[in-house]
Order: structure tokens, then C-alpha cells, then sequence
């Protein structure tokens, strides 16, 4: 009898993690490249985030003082302007010369908004449009582009019927980043289950939308994972996940302007959680930031990166590469 060939099982791609950058509890970032320079997207609080209140503030979601946004340039480590102050998490999508912002439209967790802004400098912002949703709590969401049709996820909490438990990504698209639709309700990932902290890329030429996702683990324990899909529906989980997971690796130094403070609470601190991955591609390289700490208001920015393109890197969780 003729034996049957084994299917190729795919490989892990080898991450390199960097170490820490950050230490004052900015964790909603996102690197993306603009006009040929890398920038890092956050959300932050004006005052809580100062120099020296950076290693005495507590969860971020407890502070006083409004959340806005802004985007650092990673090469000289200026920031722009704040902008968009009063509006809770976000995501940039850039496209030529022109970089769009969405995020929530209240300083709350779970709004019931979204709200969308443009510039082509990232000094001055219009507001240009905003889509209302109501019984809905938004927080976390993403862009990605396949073909002439861009698809947001948004990571949501109600309304009950749409989401099995906190949290559940689900889906809406558009043609010109202005007019968005919600997708039917069978677009949803993970609704059995926790999921967070998500991202979602797609590429040309590729079928596959990927997610990045957080898994729960039992002890208050978080872990990236990734799973895929052609249609928004039916999903394939990577068989090697997790992408990332917590180590001692994360405590390394990656950032010369961590002070003698920094690196006591680095050395000091419970690591049971690596979310919040987002990736880019920048020289041909893969660019991953990440947190880590406790998931519990003690997070740490850290930076870790594949030396490859992000396409191969996705692809590498779900396909054997020779």
C-alpha cells in the first residue's frame, strides 16, 4: 500500500525581541511608515504622561485628564502635536500623502461612535467624518485594504446579541475610508471566547485577511496569537501559536532614555502578558511593538522585530517556507 505523504507542518519565523522602550503605561501604539519615515502612533493623557509623573501613574483608564492621540518619530524621538483629545483608543491608515485617523468619539471606555480625522502633515486635523453606532461599545480597531475595499475591525463589548463575551472583533468596510457599512453578523471572530487586543493586515494578491488576536490562559495570563480568513467567517488558527509570550526577554534595555527608576520597575515587575502586538514593514524589516507587564494596569512598551517582510512573516504561521 502506497503510504500517504505528510503535510508539511509550518515553522514559527524566529523573533527577535529587542526588549523595552517604555515604561510610563503607553501601550496602545501602532507603527506604521510615513512619507518614507517611521512613525509610532499613541494614546496618551497630556498630563499624566509627562516626564515626571511617568513612573507614578496607574492604569491608564482611571486618570483624571483626557485621552488624546499623537504620533512620535521613532528615528529622532519627537512627537507631534496632540490631537483628537477626548476620544479613547485609535488606529492610523496611511495612504500617499495623507494619514486618516479613526477612534472612539467620548473619553470612555466603550464608545458608541467612531470618529475620523485626516491630515497631510500630522500638525493639522480635520474632522471629517463620524459614525454613530448606539447600544454599541467600541474600543480597539484596525484598517486594512484588499483590492479597492477597506475593512475596519473594531473590538467590541455589546451589544449582547453581537458579541458572546467581552470581547468579540466583528467588521464593517467601505470605498473611500468615509462611508462605512456595518458587515452582516456572521463576520465575527471569536465570539465563543475572550479576544483582544486585535490588528489586521491583508495583502495584495493574498486571499486571507490575518488577525492578530490576545488569548486568555488560566491565571490572568495573555499571549498573542493569529489566526486567518478568506471571508470573515470561517477562521484557521495558526498550529503554531502563540506569536508572542511573555519571558524574561522582555526586561532587556532597548532605549537609552530609560532612567535608573525605569529599569528597577523593569527588573522588579510581574510579567504574565505579552498584547497589544502591531506590526509594520520598514526597510524590508518587520517591526513588532508589544506589551508586557501584568495586564492589570502595570504595562511596559516593548519592541521586538523579523527579519523579513511582514507578508512572510504572517504566512510563516499558517504555510511551510523552504
Amino acid at each position: 500500500m502506497k503510504k500517504e505523504a505528510k503535510k508539511a507542518f509550518p515553522k514559527k519565523p524566529h523573533i527577535r525581541k529587542l526588549g523595552t522602550i517604555f515604561c510610563n503605561n503607553i501601550v496602545e501604539t501602532t507603527p506604521l511608515v510615513y512619507k518614507g519615515e517611521l512613525y509610532r502612533f499613541e494614546v496618551v493623557r497630556r498630563k499624566s504622561f509627562a516626564a515626571e509623573n511617568a513612573n507614578a501613574i496607574g492604569h491608564w483608564s482611571e486618570l483624571a485628564d483626557d485621552p488624546c492621540l499623537r504620533f512620535v518619530h521613532v528615528r529622532t524621538n519627537q512627537a507631534t502635536p496632540i490631537f483628537a483629545e477626548g476620544h479613547t483608543f485609535g488606529f492610523p491608515y496611511a495612504e500617499g500623502d495623507v494619514m486618516y485617523v479613526v477612534t472612539g468619539g467620548s473619553r470612555d471606555w466603550g464608545s458608541d461612535s467612531l470618529v475620523f480625522f485626516r491630515s497631510t502633515d500630522l500638525v493639522s486635523w480635520e474632522k471629517y467624518a463620524e459614525l454613530e453606532m448606539p447600544g454599541w461599545k467600541i474600543y480597539n480597531m484596525n484598517i486594512a485594504k484588499m483590492g479597492d475595499v477597506y475593512t475596519m475591525l473594531i473590538e467590541i463589548s455589546a451589544p449582547a446579541e453581537e458579541c458572546g463575551r467581552p470581547f468579540t472583533f466583528r467588521f464593517l468596510q467601505s470605498r473611500n475610508l468615509t462611508d462605512w457599512e456595518l458587515m452582516p453578523s456572521e463576520c465575527v471572530f471569536q465570539k465563543e471566547r475572550y479576544a483582544g487586543s486585535p490588528s489586521l493586515y491583508a495583502f495584495d494578491g493574498d486571499p486571507y485577511y490575518y488577525v492578530g488576536y490576545l488569548e486568555a490562559y488560566p491565571e490572568a495570563r495573555y499571549a498573542n496569537s493569529i489566526a486567518r480568513s478568506k471571508d470573515l467567517i470561517h477562521w484557521e488558527y495558526s498550529p503554531v501559536n502563540p506569536v508572542l509570550m511573555y519571558d524574561e526577554e522582555d526586561r532587556k534595555i532597548a532605549s537609552p532614555f530609560l532612567s535608573p527608576a525605569d529599569r528597577q520597575r523593569i527588573k522588579d515587575a510581574l510579567n504574565v502578558n505579552n498584547s497589544d502586538m502591531e506590526l509594520c514593514e520598514f526597510l524590508g524589516r518587520t517591526i513588532i511593538y508589544y506589551s508586557w507587564g501584568d495586564q492589570r494596569g502595570t504595562e511596559f512598551l516593548a519592541e521586538a522585530c523579523f527579519e523579513g517582510p511582514m507578508h512572510e512573516f504572517l504566512r510563516a504561521f499558517f504555510e511551510p517556507t523552504e
